[in-house]
């Protein structure tokens, strides 16, 4: 046991003396573009609330409501009783928003990933084809359930299909997301979805971060794209971001969600979501359909943002998303640029690898329909003095 304390020990000084140690906060605030850390009130540049729903107060009234009639807990796994009929209409609702056959839901978008994984997936004769810059819960999914796993260069729609002729002889479950957590861009998912119906792949699409901010009243990427059940087969995402309140779905087929039903480990073997969380989410499904001004906002803040960091000569990367990565390299120098944000007072994590590739350190920037063109005006004023010292921050 000592040996075990010492590894301990030694790996964190490893990671402290590398600048990829992790150091939580606690908010003593509701999570909003304006927070508070530590008495310090700050503007938050790093939330994935993306339309500002988090403190809503319908959301929270529906909250309280539910908590009111159905408890907190759930009391048990959705197989043996903690499925409520808040859960059954937010399954049914979110199957006619997404306009797919039936909907899922679980506990979180990790569980929903390994969940998909796992049920469509075997040891012998699948093969898991992925983004190389696909969400951690994708990969796990595909590492736990001993698959083949092959991964192709970031949007590399040539790579993928070479891939899907060499594997021919499996079953190919191909796996990306819309919006990709770290970069902001979009997948190519048109030319994915063709090469999956060519070479008979399912295609399962994790579009958590695109869920709520695009397409017809915010009904995704997919949506977007024009891409149905039969171009897009499988579904997932969170209820956790744009939606403001937590967990998340799958939504597909009948046949392929009620095998999910039947077969998904982490959806047999988990509590279910907490039924005011159910009806929390059932209220922000409503202000989503309604709130096209809210996305309008957002995106004319994301095309302010991009105009005014280009003007300046930030490194910001291409993205059309509320996520506007500003890549530093060397995870020190993020450490400190968040820092000296800090002191201004601004939020914006470092984001330091094993989360991003070696030397892609960054600050992950994303923006909020709870944000002003000012809030914007007054973080693009702090990185430019802040630049001055760190040649990184700018475009060579």
């Amino acid at each position: 046991m000592v040996s075990h304390i010492s590894d301990a020990k030694g790996d964190l000084n490893k990671l402290k003396t590398k600048g990829l140690y992790r150091e939580r906060i606690a908010l003593s605030s509701a999570q909003a573009s304006s927070i508070t850390l530590r008495d310090q009130n700050l503007l938050n540049f790093c939330s994935n609330d993306y339309l500002g729903l988090a403190n809503n107060p319908r959301l929270k009234k529906a909250f309280i409501d539910a908590a009111n009639r159905y408890g907190i807990g759930s009391g048990a796994s959705p197989l043996v009783c903690g499925r409520s009929t808040l859960h059954a209409q937010l399954e049914s609702d979110l199957a006619e928003f997404t306009g797919r056959d039936k909907a899922l839901v679980f506990s979180s978008g990790y569980l929903a990933n390994l969940a998909i994984v796992s049920t469509f997936s075997s040891r012998t004769d699948t093969c898991v084809v992925q983004d190389r810059l696909n969400h951690a819960s994708m990969i796990d999914g595909a590492l736990l359930s001993r698959s083949r796993l092959r991964r192709y260069p970031h949007r590399d729609e040539k790579a993928l299909e070479r891939i899907l002729i060499e594997e021919a002889s499996k079953q190919t479950l191909v796996l990306t997301d819309s919006i990709f957590s770290m970069d902001g861009d979009m997948a190519p998912l048109t030319t994915i979805s063709a090469l999956c119906g060519e070479h008979d792949a399912l295609l399962v699409t994790d579009d958590a971060h695109g869920f709520g901010i695009y397409g017809d009243g915010g009904r995704g990427t997919l949506s977007l794209l024009d891409l149905d059940q039969s171009a897009a087969p499988l579904m997932m995402a969170t209820l956790g971001k744009a939606l403001g309140c937590a967990g998340a779905f799958v939504a597909g087929s009948a046949s392929l969600i009620e095998l999910l039903i039947q077969k998904a480990r982490p959806y047999i073997y988990s509590t279910a979501l907490a039924p005011a969380l159910a009806g929390a989410a059932l209220e922000s499904l409503k202000i989503v359909a309604e709130g096209e001004a809210s996305r309008k906002h957002l995106h004319a803040l994301i095309v302010y943002f991009k105009e005014a960091a280009t003007s300046v000569g930030l490194n910001i990367n291409r993205s059309d998303s509320p996520i506007q990565p500003l890549l530093l390299g060397c995870p020190e120098t993020a450490l400190k640029v968040s820092n000296l944000l800090l002191d201004k007072g601004f939020l914006v994590t470092a984001i330091r690898p094993p989360t991003v590739p070696q030397n892609t350190s960054r600050l992950r920037i994303t923006l909020s329909a709870g944000h002003s063109f000012k809030d914007i005006d007054k973080l693009i004023d702090a990185l430019t003095i802040i630049a001055r010292n760190f040649p990184e921050m700018t475009q060579p």
